[in-house]
């Protein structure tokens, strides 16, 4: 499991139950920039003040085990993850970074159930598929070790654990600037997994992971490329919450703000017509509650795509499904471009 941080972020790995509030957004990237510079003191102490008004929150308890990951107590990360698990079964992002600490102890089978289940609740996994694929080749290798143990002629097994080793050499590349990556044991033939990823509002966060060092004072190009595109998937994440806020005030206005001028309505319709269908959906309900929960976003120059689970109320309907948000950035502005729905 290679440097997970990068591939799942959540945002985030998290991803994680986000409650549709522009306050709780700025917390969380305020607690994921402190784990980003290596002072996970400062971020512990500003999520546990967080937790003690929100105890139940998802997302901060997330950050808060992947904070204990970070300072190598793994044992009060794992009972965070646990928890989480039981809590919102339905989140595969706790199941992964579960995955992860086992595999870091050598509890492959542990490892291995864990990622069945972040499977299991997301399909569309991608960063648990790849970390069950490791979790197979260090199973698959060890088995390899015993044929040989019992029969050292095997030239079949020999082969096989011949190619384990090439290709975990060939996988275990260079960490970026500013990551830390677990060594691989000597003897392993397969490289040693990294930590779990962090979902910080931004799978990582992707909860996929390898602890941020402090930056240098003259840090790497690429380093701070990486900072750069971190507070880029902070923004669309700011943007997406108070999005879903408009919607759920009912504040038409602002809510139709957040759509660029050339969004590709559904259907064909001009942006006028839909415009004013969403008006006629939107006014004159009861009530209306619109969360996001587990965001995952990519950033490409000036496009961002966001996907999570959007949980809608109101006095007439409840829905749970998947949104898919395209957004281009306009006047240095992210707006929407593109919805889609169970994607």
């Amino acid at each position: 499991m290679r440097n997970i941080y990068k591939k799942t972020l959540l945002v985030g790995g998290l991803v994680a139950a986000l409650l549709a509030m522009p306050a709780f957004a700025d917390e969380a990237a305020d607690v994921g920039k402190l784990m980003r510079g290596g002072q996970f003191a400062e971020a512990l102490s500003k999520a546990d003040a967080y937790l003690a008004q929100r105890p139940k929150d998802a997302q901060m308890r997330f950050l808060k085990g992947v904070i204990f990951t970070e300072q190598n107590k793994s044992s009060e990360a794992i009972g965070i993850f646990t928890k989480l698990t039981e809590d919102f079964p339905d989140l595969p992002e706790p199941y992964n970074n579960l995955a992860v600490l086992y595999a870091s102890s050598g509890q492959y089978d542990k490892a291995r159930a864990a990622l069945d289940m972040a499977i299991r609740t997301n399909p569309a996994y991608a960063t648990a598929y790849e970390n069950l694929g490791d979790v197979h080749a260090k199973l698959a290798s060890q088995a390899y070790d015993k044929a040989l143990q019992l029969d050292s002629a095997n030239s079949a097994a020999k082969s096989k654990l011949t190619l384990l080793r090439t290709l975990a050499v060939a996988n275990t590349k260079p960490a970026s600037a500013g990551a830390k990556v677990a060594a691989a044991s000597p003897s392993a033939p397969v490289a040693a997994p990294a930590k779990p990823a962090a979902v910080v509002p931004t799978e990582k966060t992707e909860t996929k992971t390898a602890a941020l060092a402090k930056p240098a004072s003259k840090p790497e190009p690429a380093a701070k490329a990486e900072v750069a595109q971190d507070d880029e998937r902070d923004d669309v994440l700011k943007v997406i919450h108070a999005w879903a806020k408009a919607w759920s005030s009912q504040d038409v206005k602002s809510y139709l703000s957040y759509y660029s001028n050339d969004f590709r309505a559904p259907g064909g319709q001009s942006r006028a017509a839909w415009a004013d269908g969403r008006r006629a959906r939107i006014v004159g309900k009861e009530t209306i509650s619109v969360k996001v929960e587990a965001p995952q976003v990519t950033v490409n120059g000036n496009t961002a795509t966001a996907k999570f689970r959007q949980v809608y109320i109101s006095d007439k309907l409840k829905a749970d499904s998947r949104k898919t948000l395209v957004f281009t950035r306009q006047g240095g502005k992210w707006q929407i471009k593109q919805e889609r729905a169970g994607s």
